[in-house]
């Protein structure tokens, strides 16, 4: 494994941009960490990158499976170091851009995840169990069969809770044991992180607002109806894709659509603090901000960064 490059940071910050002109000064190829771009035919909500914004980069990771596919953070890890063997046997770099801090740390990290077998029948049982019964219903099966699980995994995510369970009734293990065996195995990468944001949060939340509105102006309602009709709303994952979601109500009819996008932005605006409270716990991170300088200097500045890393 040779050296990688990381781009992370909040939604909005300009990741994408900004990977681009490092892949292009340093031959580099694009790997996507955002969760929901896997994804086919979800592009405006999720705001993936256009033939245009690539610039001619090759771009991995996106448009990957159908929006029915459960995927999960070992099956990333996996696909992830195919595409790093794969970039690098052809002498260039490869340079992870996105948001979802889980994905790119548990990549770095070096954790091996170990095979497990998938239940899809137990998981939809479980999907009906929790509601017909209620999260906290759900998450009480998870702390009789694995308690310290259940302590670290919030009750309102069904998602985790749902995993845990599919884990420990298909390995007979409990997940807090192939978390720690991954762990324990574990190789860090060598890998430079450079994050990209704000230092005035108000500055990057109405960069958000405004690629809110021209994600509707560009056909985000019709995208999403779209969706809809191919069954967004039956799967487990992509349904729950900020972007998409909040516009159920006005396709539904229950509410207007001002209502609907200007719940968007509040939902972008959170998770936007969500993922710069990951990011901010990562010490390793080499952080550049958009409003202290022009975005000349700034990129100047990350071009002379991974210079001197690669070197």
């Amino acid at each position: 494994m040779n050296k990688i490059v990381c781009i992370v940071g909040p939604t909005a910050s300009g990741k994408s941009s900004l990977a681009v002109d490092v892949a292009l000064k340093f031959s580099g190829e694009i790997i996507s960490c955002d969760s929901m771009q896997l994804y086919k035919n979800m592009d405006i909500g999720t705001a993936k990158i256009t033939a245009e914004e690539a610039r001619g980069v090759p771009h991995h990771l996106t448009d990957v499976f159908d929006i029915d596919t459960v995927f999960s953070v070992s099956e990333y890890v996996k696909l992830a170091g195919k595409c790093v063997e794969d970039i690098e046997s052809r002498g260039r770099v490869p340079v992870f851009c996105g948001g979802t801090g889980l994905y790119i740390d548990s990549f770095v990290s070096g954790l091996e995840f170990g095979e497990y077998e998938n239940l899809p029948e137990y998981r939809a049982y479980l999907e009906e169990y929790a509601k017909e019964n209620g999260e906290e219903a759900l998450h009480e099966m998870l702390r009789k069969a694995d308690p310290e699980a259940a302590e670290k995994t919030d009750p309102h995510n069904v998602k985790r809770v749902i995993r845990a369970l599919e884990v420990y009734k298909s390995s007979g293990e409990p997940i807090s044991v192939w978390n720690k065996r991954a762990a324990d195995s574990a190789v860090k990468k060598d890998t430079l992180m450079i994050g990209l944001t704000f230092r005035d949060r108000e500055k990057l939340y109405e960069r958000i607002n405004a690629r809110v509105d021209i994600m509707v102006k560009n056909g985000l309602v019709e995208e999403t109806e779209r969706l809809i009709r191919s069954g967004l709303r039956e799967t487990v994952t992509a349904s729950q894709a900020i972007g998409y979601k909040e516009l159920y109500p006005y396709i539904d009819g229950f509410a207007s659509l001002e209502e609907c996008v200007e719940r968007l932005k509040i939902n972008s605006r959170r998770y936007a603090k969500r993922q710069m409270t990951w990011f901010s716990r990562n010490g390793d991170i080499k952080w550049f901000y958009r409003d202290e300088t022009d975005d000349e200097l700034l990129k100047a500045s990350v071009f002379r960064t991974v210079e001197e890393y690669l070197a």
